[in-house]
């Protein structure tokens, strides 16, 4: 408890901290950013200045729910010997201890946020002085680093400009382990480079001559192509077309087996020395969806394209950054959503078992009226009436959590209905105290047990709605990067087998390891002392 508190603790400072001082910290960020992007999260002052009171209430009570439960681990004395052993049952069940650790890991590394993902530079070195774009809210310009003419004004791309500094050796740039965003970063078409064998042209292993878009490129990095063909089993056949180093399309031919038939040049110059130009050798083009690329490198220490390990998506996403994207979306909707439905769950379901008479029976009406409501055209109907401008993760929260707090609270209200009339109630009530007492210091605690229980699964089923919302079109939108779509992606495109793959694995992953916790804990919290792991 103590650990978490100061997890929270510093959570919420750091969010406080960094808005204050204009900082965009990893994690920290995100609840001014949200309460920013979403119009019913902040308030419009006159001028158009804007007030996130999300995000200052959310530091708020990231502080106190923090403070709260450090004070209570130092004040509430030693730990009970039963949750001891408990806790000593779980770590024995190693599949579930090590999930749980495995978990951990992820949301640790889900909370780097920019540090991993991004393609904004953790540090630039330009004139002998650093700045860290990737900490800052400002956008910085080219011109900010010595580039100019018309791309002077645009917003920076450090990418390119990592490649220019390692040429030139005016700066360096440090950038994230995976230099793209997660959404909104689309790349262009990208290239591999073939291997001639025997007067055909074959893709690096491949045992077949390539068949399909040849290029030569002016920049390979920048995918500036200065001569494309068809290829088909290893030769040039078909059309071609040439561009100059502007990209204005200058040349078209046409080749038959690997003889050029018919040309036609337009452009400056001669066609020979337009031919003639320095290039890249030929390249495989890969429109997207592309297939997983290793970087590439010039033999001297530095790239001159970045990898796509696990390739690109149909709009030109990095797959490794959308899959690191939707892991973020997953763990920030089981941070807000767990403690909101449990707190509605709790409540109701132990004041229904306290008071039963016609208060238990007001709630458990609702509770089916709300129950037979079909969830999924409710969502269609939410999705269809809430403007564009609106919808996001806290709209489809909300959502989620009008239907997600019924399930715990008959639960409760059993655990209540069989404790009320126990000696310790009695006692309490002798002893004058309230109704919040008995329920929230007495009664609580000895029901921890079936909440800790339920607590990983409801998290799978969180994942899994949210996962089955977007892929029916549903769920959140396009900003946000979410596995749903993904596999939407995928399986709309099966000649493009590494989409479908990747998000299969990654999402019967988690939710496997999310499933292992949940078992290893009803097992750790079971009192037979046998079961299915002995």
């Amino acid at each position: 408890m103590r650990s978490i508190g100061l997890l929270l603790t510093a959570l919420g400072a750091l969010a406080a901290t960094g808005e204050s001082l204009g900082l965009a910290l990893p994690t920290a960020r995100w609840f001014f950013a949200t309460s920013r992007d979403v119009p019913w999260l902040n308030w419009q002052w006159h001028g158009g200045a804007v007030f996130p009171w999300f995000g200052w209430l959310s530091a708020a009570l990231l502080m106190v729910a923090g403070g709260c439960m450090v004070v209570r681990s130092v004040t509430g004395g030693p730990r009970n010997p039963v949750t001891e052993q408990r806790l000593r049952r779980f770590r024995a069940i190693k599949r579930g201890y090590l999930s749980l650790v495995i978990l951990m890991v992820l949301g640790g590394l889900a909370a780097l946020d920019q540090v991993v993902v991004g393609k904004r530079a953790l540090a630039v070195k330009y004139n002998g002085q650093w700045c860290f774009p990737a900490f800052l809210p400002t956008e910085f310009k080219n011109a900010d680093f010595g580039i100019s003419g018309d791309l002077a004004n645009a917003p920076a791309n450090y990418r390119e400009l990592k490649l220019s500094f390692e040429k030139s050796g005016l700066g360096r740039v440090i950038m994230p382990p995976i230099p793209y965003d997660p959404t909104g970063d689309t790349l262009p078409a990208r290239s591999r480079p073939l291997v001639l064998r025997q007067e055909l042209y074959y893709e690096s292993g491949a045992s077949h001559p390539y068949s399909g878009m040849v290029a030569k490129y002016h920049d390979v990095h920048r995918s500036a192509i200065h001569l494309r063909y068809a290829m088909r089993n290893g030769v040039r056949s078909g059309p071609c077309d040439g561009y100059d180093a502007a990209g204005t399309p200058v040349y078209s031919g046409d080749y038959n087996h690997g003889v050029l038939v018919s040309d036609r040049y337009s452009g400056s110059g001669s066609k020979e020395s337009f031919l003639a130009q320095a290039t890249s050798a030929l390249r495989a083009v890969k429109y997207h969806p592309a297939p997983p690329m290793p970087m590439e490198g010039n033999g001297l220490g530095s790239a001159t394209m970045e990898g796509n390990w696990l390739g690109t998506t149909t709009q030109g996403y990095d797959v490794l950054a959308y899959l690191y994207g939707g892991l973020q979306v997953n763990f920030k909707a089981a941070l807000i959503y767990l403690p909101i439905i449990y707190l509605i769950g709790i409540s109701i379901g132990m004041l229904m078992g306290f008071f039963g008479g016609w208060f238990d029976l007001i709630v458990q009406r609702l509770i089916e009226i709300f129950s037979n409501m079909p969830f999924l055209f409710v969502v269609i109907i939410f999705s269809s009436m809430v403007p564009e401008r609106y919808k996001g993760l806290p709209v489809i929260l909300t959502i989620l959590i009008l239907f997600g707090w019924m399930g715990m609270t008959f639960l409760m209200r059993t655990a209540a209905y069989r404790d009320r009339e126990r000696d310790y109630i009695a006692a309490a009530r002798v002893l004058g105290a309230g109704t919040p007492r008995i329920l929230f210091y007495h009664l609580l605690p000895n029901t921890v047990a079936i909440l800790v229980t339920l607590v990983p699964f409801t998290m799978s089923g969180l994942i899994s709605a949210l996962t089955s919302l977007d892929y029916l079109g549903f769920g959140l939108p396009p900003e946000y990067a979410t596995w749903g779509r993904l596999l939407n992606d995928g399986l709309a495109n099966l000649s493009a087998p590494w989409l479908v793959t990747s998000t299969f694995l990654v999402l019967v992953g988690l939710l496997v390891l999310i499933t292992f916790v949940g078992e290893a804990v009803r097992e750790a919290i079971d009192p037979k002392k046998f079961t299915y792991y002995r």
